[in-house]
């Protein structure tokens, strides 16, 4: 389905059975980013649980559309540090979709048992991401990937205390 997004937005759709809006795709997920995650896959196949998702959503006004992409940045770490990411297209921004998206990797992550805390990495100006982050329990930390950058975390006991 990568290959497929990196073709054309036709051949995507035909490969999810799914319309893909005009707005696809989300900010910041360009044809760097999508190859970048084709190229993990082969490294480790049996890791690919721990890389990229389309998100469909199966009921919308046009049938099965394809609203977004979600997923994590690589398998945890060895201190058990694992990140996840997300976008949405800016014409399904504010309907609580990124909120359960990131709600779901968290209960994916967490139920790795060496999954000991996730981190998630925004900018400053985007104050609906932000608000997913803090929605789900995120709290903000020092210490950016990149200038500009601002992280957040949520760990394993604050996690169990929302659940």
């Amino acid at each position: 389905m990568i290959r497929a997004a990196l073709v054309s937005a036709h051949a995507l759709s035909s490969s999810l059975g799914a319309a893909v809006p005009s707005t696809w795709p989300p900010m910041y997920l360009d044809s760097a980013a999508l190859q970048y995650n084709l190229d993990r896959f082969p490294e480790d196949p049996e890791q690919a649980q721990w890389w990229f998702y389309f998100v469909v959503l199966s009921r919308g006004d046009s049938g099965r559309t394809l609203i977004g992409s979600v997923g994590y940045k690589g398998a945890p770490s060895a201190d058990g540090t694992i990140e996840v990411g997300y976008g949405i297209v800016s014409d399904h921004h504010r309907r609580g979709y990124a909120t359960e998206m990131v709600s779901g990797l968290l209960a994916r992550a967490f139920s790795a048992s060496g999954v000991r805390r996730v981190i998630a990495e925004t900018l400053p100006e985007l104050e609906g991401s932000i608000g997913v982050l803090r929605k789900c329990g995120f709290t903000l930390v020092d210490g950016g990937s990149e200038p500009g950058v601002i992280r957040f975390e949520l760990d394993r006991a604050a996690y169990a205390m929302r659940a």
